[in-house]
């Protein structure tokens, strides 16, 4: 054997050897699936557009795993824009690199590009999802995501006979994109979607839609565990199916006591395992759902589509003309039936699902969640009449992206003029933040790209305030990173004194997205255990759009095993994005096309 060929063997042979050394690390089973994003006409509603998908379907491949297993997902970009992929609730422990939201842990896989994720499970059980986190490209590109127990070990309730996924999407006129850009550059209104989906298809009531209605046959007594994701870009919903109750008994991959209800509200980013038992008289009854609308209750330009599949049962019946319709299916405005589910949830808590809440915290924040004006001169847009742009905020600041850099590579790297670590643990200011009469000065926001930092094992208590200036609404809350306990919610303001003394320390339910009640509070607990950069935001898009959003960096605790990976060898390299939409808090001009090589 000459010496080149010794090379090769050698470094196949250490190859191998790095190979066996990774997976020796790896706890359960490793998968592997090939995501290629590309745009494809797709006739819904009587019109045909192209939309950017994932393997040519909506919804895209579903991601099947046991507990404890990791994924690799190469993503192949086939499109016209940068994209991201989020694992949706996947706490990536100690892996912030394939998190995935655009500037926040990387820049975007650019056309013609690929990058492959490592997706990590640990505790996670039960249902996710995986969805775009680049812009609003997530309206086509999202699926689900299957996290079966351990094996050798089962559900804590009876086995199901079977099981069916439910996803609920949005559908949106033209180049969504390309309005999105568009709007933000003049500060118009953000787009509205014009219907919804469950499984890609609008159902019954949508025109030209009959025909491609998901339908789900199910036999007479039988129990079917339905995994239910809201994958919705900007609403939360209200579900139901026509004469039949069914039992929660998962949120967010986590289990929780049993619930028996004939109708749900879904946030946005949620996601429910339900059970379903056959036991109606044989026939068709519809899965509906609408839109919850919690903002002026005088205001009716929202999306009023109701989405619809079909549960069939088999047998020999005459079939009905048309299905029967959930009489429980709550109307649109109908704030009642939505408060009901503040305090309904509650983690199982049992021997083989504890919970572990904080009790000792160490650190404490009340954030206000509001909407909010900019001034168009602190940014690149070019709106007209008084110069005065909509926006959201948190602690009134409001979040913007630090292009052309992502915020984990430059803390990894101690890169500086990038990000600001003085997000407050404080409103700016404080009155009464529920209040129907407000004045216009508390409406201005600033912008800014303020961070948070936290010390490894932090005990964190955060109260998210919501307030009523410029109108109230319903915000769901999301943590990239970590999972968090829910210990008390309410109306108006919160009292620090007397709220407490209610808290749930004993079964809260353990979630990664919870809402925010209109003119209310919601208090979580959480532990910051898992190093990285991880960003926290409302997850209906056109509030985490306009800049409900911030970012939370734990540090390294003081081993290894506590500290942050180092990261993969071929990150998405960073570029100017064409129209930089907001200037950086550092100054920068923001040069189109210039490359941060990384």
């Amino acid at each position: 054997m000459n010496f080149k060929n010794k090379e090769c063997l050698l470094n196949f042979i250490g190859f191998l050897f790095l190979v066996a050394q990774c997976l020796s690390m790896v706890e359960g089973e490793v998968h592997y699936y090939e995501f290629v994003l590309a745009e494809k006409n797709f006739t819904k509603l009587c019109n045909t557009t192209s939309k950017l998908v994932v393997n040519d379907s909506i919804p895209g491949p579903v991601i099947r795993v046991h507990k404890g297993d990791t994924v690799y997902v190469n993503v192949h970009n086939q499109g016209y824009y940068g994209v991201t992929i989020h694992w949706h609730g996947v706490k990536q422990p100690r892996n912030p690199w394939s998190d995935g939201p655009e500037y926040i842990t990387q820049c975007p896989i650019e056309p013609g590009s690929n990058f492959t994720y490592e997706v990590i499970f640990s505790t996670e059980e039960g249902t996710l999802w995986w969805h775009a986190h680049s812009d609003w490209t997530r309206a086509y590109v999202y699926g689900a995501i299957v996290i079966l127990p351990t094996i050798g070990t089962t559900y804590p309730f009876p086995k199901p006979d079977d099981e069916d996924i439910i996803i609920l999407g949005s559908l949106y006129n033209g180049n969504l994109e390309a309005e999105l850009d568009y709007d933000l550059l003049y500060g118009n209104e953000l787009p509205h979607s014009i219907g919804y989906t469950i499984n890609g298809e609008p159902g019954d009531f949508g025109p030209c839609s009959k025909e491609t209605t998901y339908r789900r046959v199910v036999d007479h007594g039988k129990t079917y565990l339905l995994r239910l994701v809201n994958s919705v870009v900007a609403a939360n919903m209200f579900f139901a199916i026509a004469e039949h109750n069914f039992t929660i008994v998962g949120m967010d991959a986590s289990y929780i006591k049993p619930i028996t209800t004939s109708y749900i509200l879904i946030s946005a980013g949620q996601t429910m395992d339900i059970l379903l038992t056959a036991n109606q008289t044989l026939g068709h009854y519809y899965i509906a759902a609408r839109q919850f609308w919690s903002q002026e209750a005088d205001l009716n330009n929202f999306d009023q589509f109701n989405v619809t599949a079909i549960i069939e049962y088999r047998g020999n019946y005459t079939i009905p003309l048309s299905p029967s319709f959930p009489s429980t299916l709550p109307s649109y405005k109908d704030i009642t039936a939505a408060m009901k589910y503040s305090t309904l949830f509650r983690s199982l808590a049992s021997k083989d699902h504890p919970v572990n809440v904080p009790l000792n915290i160490t650190t404490r924040m009340y954030i206000t969640v509001s909407m909010a004006k900019i001034e168009c001169k602190n940014t690149t847009c070019m709106a007209t009449g008084e110069e005065i742009i909509i926006a959201t905020s948190v602690n009134n600041i409001s979040w913007t992206n630090p292009v052309p850099i992502d915020i984990l590579l430059a803390y990894y790297r101690n890169i500086s003029g990038v990000y600001t670590t003085d997000f407050p643990d404080q409103p700016l200011y404080y009155y009464n933040f529920t209040s129907s009469e407000l004045p216009d000065s508390l409406e201005i926001a600033d912008l800014g790209t303020k961070v948070k930092v936290l010390n490894y094992n932090e005990a964190v208590e955060i109260v998210f305030q919501g307030t009523n200036i410029l109108g109230a609404g319903y915000h769901p809350m999301h943590l990239h990173g970590h999972s968090f306990y829910v210990v008390g919610s309410g109306y108006g303001n919160y009292n620090n004194e007397a709220d407490p003394k209610n808290f749930n320390l004993v079964d809260p339910v353990a979630v990664n997205t919870f809402g925010v009640p209109k003119n209310g509070w919601v208090a979580i607990r959480f532990v910051a255990n898992n190093p990285g950069v991880w960003f926290w935001h409302c997850h209906v898009d056109r509030h985490m759009t306009w800049g409900m959003a911030a970012v939370f960096i734990v540090k390294n605790g003081g081993t290894t095993e506590t500290s942050i990976r180092k990261p993969p060898p071929h990150l998405p390299p960073c570029n100017v994005p064409l129209k930089s939409r907001v200037q950086n808090n550092d100054g920068s001009d923001g040069k189109e096309n210039q490359t941060i090589f990384i």
